[in-house]
């Protein structure tokens, strides 16, 4: 997603039950993806604070790690996940199936 439309503006809620046949199963489907995105968020983030992460454990000392603030400020500007699967539910980028039509 290179640019990501306003959050704000409103969505047709019909044209996103007309994707899956029901806007409930089209919920379910952008909820999962959410839901996967927010745990690839999170394992990189992880990933990435652990690499600026002090070599000591003192908890008497609370010391500010410029880089990790840096990258947790990045990752707060980045659009949310649930905004990030209606997107792609829109534009037909989520690929789903139903087990139970097959």
């Amino acid at each position: 997603m290179s640019k990501m439309k306003d959050s704000f503006l409103p969505v047709d809620i019909r044209s996103l039950g007309d994707k899956s046949g029901n806007l409930y199963k089209s919920i379910i489907i952008m909820g999962k993806h959410a839901n996967q995105l927010t745990l690839e968020l999170k394992e990189e983030l992880a990933h990435k604070l652990a690499e600026f992460a002090p070599a000591y454990d003192n908890l008497e000392e609370v010391m500010e790690n410029k880089e990790q603030i840096e990258i947790s400020r990045f990752y707060e500007r980045k659009p949310k996940p649930t905004q990030v699967a209606l997107e792609k539910f829109q534009q037909d980028q989520i690929y789903w199936r139903d087990p139970y039509e097959e």
